[in-house]
């Protein structure tokens, strides 16, 4: 799979991750000069990795959508993000609502949907 971050999503529970943003990420080089900022595709990416690692089925699922994304404090170099899941059955699929927060409180709302299959 190809992706911006460098470090690794660690579950912490059955609905809950955390990704350690590090200051030496590739992606912070440009984001902004001066005043780093973990990018929002970034945090999306995390989302999608925490949900692909707790999927509610046992078969495969696949990211169909995103559905809406809400940035809402920015996240920095050195912060833990704490990603909390939530599954909703969607018609044929799933969605994905979750909460991202640093020590400063609530960084994103991320809702994804999920289809069933590799493909």
């Amino acid at each position: 799979m190809i992706t911006p971050l460098s470090g690794v999503v660690e579950l912490r529970g059955p609905r809950s991750a955390v990704y350690r943003i590090e200051p030496r990420e590739q992606v912070i080089e440009g984001h902004y000069p001066g005043f780093p900022i973990f990018p929002g595709v970034c945090i999306v990416e995390c989302v999608h990795r925490s949900a692909l690692t707790v999927s509610p089925v046992d078969r495969p699922i696949r990211l169909a959508a995103v559905i809406s994304t809400r940035f809402v404090t920015p996240a920095f170099p050195g912060d833990e993000l704490a990603i909390d899941l939530d599954w909703i059955r969607d018609g044929d699929g799933w969605r994905c609502v979750a909460e991202v927060t640093t020590e400063r409180g609530r960084a994103a709302l991320v809702r994804l949907r999920f289809e069933e299959g590799t493909s």
